[in-house]
């Protein structure tokens, strides 16, 4: 781990919550989702305690049996770019898919949101898991899991070459001479691949940060290999020490293996704290919101994630049932971990589905508590820092309050900014534009 690092926090902003229940507790604004003020003050907490980035989730599908929050929220980049009107420092992370939009347009999305927000853009690279999206665009046939990341590898780097169509030097705009910008600084793309045919060039130049931070959430063998190759960060959902170091040791060697070094990806695992005066209180806490989500509602959940499949067919007290492979070609890694989690916990279908429509993290305590898991995590490589999802408001702010200080006081966590950039809050190195770099490259070699 590199001495210039220290602990990372991102917080997840997921309006209602992404808990099944949690939208009929007393303090949650029912319309939270698509609040703009709601959405304000969560920022600028974040922002407060000093917070990396937020992160805004999204999806393309939803059914009657979708979790409310997914049923009415706001789009990531449209949301993000009314957020970086009000913030200054915070980084600014968003969801898209590259399975259902074309590489010009999240190009020129996520490179105007890097100029809105003067270099605090980050992507959520996905592959959008849910088979039902191809009905929202066009019934294009949706494609295998091993399709889709191939699709996603061509489709980021195309991104990343039209991020490079101007040289950060290309606009003169010299007035008297009424030269706006030097054509040896534009460049076409002109790619042709297997699934993009893109020309180019962008019509938006880089931030000061060089292009957005790339993100990628797949824990499969295939998404995996993705953040290796090409992401900056890499969330992860992991429920033990053990598996969160080996994803860790996983991920890191992989991108040595591509010629980059450990520290060139940030790995932040999601939690959700739950804070309490005792460890009594705040499983207390943990508990009342679990007992908001119906049985009903857990079992439509848990049919999500393995291509909605109807659980109610099957006795609620016996054995989780044998699936085969259902659910390979849709959310694989959460699918492999929850079929191993059934056989490896002997849980029923009621308690397994019960689980998953509250899940719980290791980090249910006292401040203390939390913040010595939080340390060791990252003095142990299991992480480098962890995105935060409060699964009520009150949640949120008692880890901002009563954690955030604590990891401050133990010198893990930074006091002030050390940049005014996403890249340079993460310890990132600003990319160098492909053909300023092969110009180099040249006169080197000369």
């Amino acid at each position: 781990m590199g001495a210039h690092k220290q602990l990372k926090l991102g917080a997840m902003l997921h309006g209602i919550s992404g808990n099944v229940g949690a939208w009929r507790h007393p303090e949650v604004p029912p319309d939270a989702s698509v609040s703009l003020e709601f959405y304000k003050r969560q920022v600028l907490a974040a922002e407060r305690s000093k917070f990396d980035f937020v992160f805004i989730a999204d999806g393309l599908y939803i059914t009657e049996q979708s979790i409310p929050h997914f049923l009415n929220r706001f789009e990531p980049i449209t949301i993000l770019s009314a957020l970086a009107g009000i913030t200054s420092r915070i980084g600014l992370v968003g969801t898209l898919s590259t399975t259902y939009s074309e590489p010009f347009t999240v190009a020129r999305q996520f490179g105007s949101l890097d100029l809105i927000s003067n270099g605090r853009a980050g992507w959520n690279v996905v592959t959008s898991p849910l088979a039902g999206s191809e009905k929202n665009h066009n019934n294009r046939k949706h494609p295998s899991h091993s399709e889709r990341y191939a699709i996603a590898d061509e489709h980021l780097g195309v991104v990343r070459g039209l991020w490079s169509s101007w040289e950060d030097d290309a606009f003169v705009h010299d007035k008297p001479s009424g030269v706006f910008f030097n054509p040896d600084k534009m460049h076409h793309l002109n790619h042709e691949g297997a699934y993009f045919k893109v020309q180019g060039p962008l019509n938006i130049a880089r931030s000061k940060q060089g292009e957005p931070v790339i993100f990628q959430a797949g824990s499969s063998d295939s998404g995996k290999e993705l953040a290796a190759r090409s992401a900056d960060a890499v969330f992860t959902a992991q429920g033990s020490l053990e598996d969160a170091k080996a994803f860790y040791k996983d991920v890191k060697e992989r991108a040595v293996k591509y010629g980059r070094s450990p520290d060139d990806i940030v790995i932040a695992p999601g939690i959700a704290p739950i804070i309490g005066q005792t460890a009594e209180e705040a499983e207390a806490k943990y508990q009342e919101v679990a007992s908001l989500a119906s049985i009903d509602h857990a079992l439509e959940h848990l049919g999500r994630f393995f291509e909605h499949h109807d659980f109610s067919q099957y006795p609620l007290d016996e054995p989780f049932p044998d699936l085969g492979e259902l659910g390979k070609d849709s959310f694989q890694s959460t699918t492999n971990l929850i079929k191993r989690r059934a056989q490896e916990g002997g849980l029923t279908l009621r308690q397994l589905a019960l689980e998953l429509a509250t899940p719980r993290t290791p980090f249910v305590g006292t401040p203390e508590h939390v913040a010595n898991l939080i340390e060791q995590w990252y003095r142990e490589e299991a992480a480098d820092g962890f995105v935060i999802r409060g699964m009520l408001p009150s949640f949120y702010d008692a880890f901002i309050e009563q954690v955030v200080p604590l990891l401050q006081e133990r010198g893990i966590f930074r006091q002030e900014y050390e940049s005014d950039t996403l890249r340079g809050n993460l310890g990132l190195s600003i990319p160098q534009n492909r053909y300023s770099a092969a110009v180099e490259a040249s006169v080197e070699g000369e």
